[in-house]
């Protein structure tokens, strides 16, 4: 990991192609290792567990190096914050990758939920959820986005809509046992 430490990001932060290539030799390592214990559990091809690794690649240059740019020394080494990043990415590309293991074929037509179109959409009082959290279920659930996506069109980090997600849940449970009670 030595080598990882010494990497200039000012240098790698604007575009320098030569710091890039230093920094993904130095990198490499690291994030390989993280995604492919990451994924183990998930029994995914090779192929996609190099898919995972490329996405960290990725996420860190996107968008004019928006993540890269929010690494904070003061907090946590480089080699750390990449292992978070890694892992998280491995996850999020395993919840893309997640397939059924039941072939379709094999599952009867009542449990496909084909007649589901009468059930009612779960009412959410007014005022109950914030704006933001209307948004981020109506894009994971009603839109049947990722947490990526939804977190590229807000133009927010993936971790706040999870946050976001999670506490929007928290309080819809907290209403709906007050309200069954």
């Amino acid at each position: 990991m030595a080598e990882l430490n010494q990497i200039d990001l000012r240098t790698l932060l604007t575009g320098n192609k030569r710091a890039w290539d230093g920094f993904v030799t130095a990198a490499a390592p690291l994030i390989n290792t993280v995604v492919r214990r990451t994924l183990a559990s998930y029994r995914l091809s090779e192929e996609d567990v190099m898919d995972a690794a490329q996405d960290v690649f990725v996420r860190l240059c996107a968008n004019d190096y928006r993540l890269l740019k929010t690494y904070d020394p003061a907090r946590a080494g480089l080699s750390t914050w990449l292992a978070v990043v890694s892992r998280s990415a491995a996850v999020d590309h395993a919840r893309r990758r997640r397939q059924a293991t039941t072939p379709l074929d094999d599952v009867p037509e009542a449990n496909l939920g084909v007649e589901d179109r009468h059930v009612e959409k779960l009412k959410i009082p007014q005022g109950l959820l914030t704006d933001r959290q209307m948004l981020v279920l109506k894009c994971l659930y009603d839109e049947e986005k990722d947490v990526s996506e939804v977190a590229q069109l807000l133009k927010i980090d993936a971790q706040t809509v999870r946050s976001t997600h999670h506490k929007a849940l928290l309080r819809l449970r907290a209403h709906f046992q007050k309200e069954s009670q």
